[in-house]
């Protein structure tokens, strides 16, 4: 039996926070892709950026859900549950 994500009551209709990753743009950095913080809006760039920090934001905040903001891509994640969420 797959587990899936016990968090998804958490998922709030957001507005990014930015267009960029807020805190690499706070300090003038870069970033490889960004992730939308499904519970705040926070976006934060993904782990393979020097930063993470969309990995950041959630060991800050214990907010378990993002999805990919790139164009083309649909796919979430749930950091506590170590899933990948169905785009349906």
């Amino acid at each position: 039996m797959t587990r899936g994500c016990t968090h998804l009551d958490q998922i709030q209709d957001v507005t990014p926070s930015s267009r960029g990753c807020e805190d690499c743009l706070k300090t003038g950095d870069s970033w490889v892709h960004l992730r939308l913080c499904l519970i705040c809006g926070h976006v934060g760039c993904c782990d393979s950026s020097k930063n993470r920090h969309a990995t950041r934001h959630f060991h800050q905040t214990n907010h378990p859900i993002i999805q990919s903001s790139e164009p083309g891509e649909d796919w979430g994640w749930c950091y506590i549950d170590q899933v990948g969420l169905d785009p349906s």
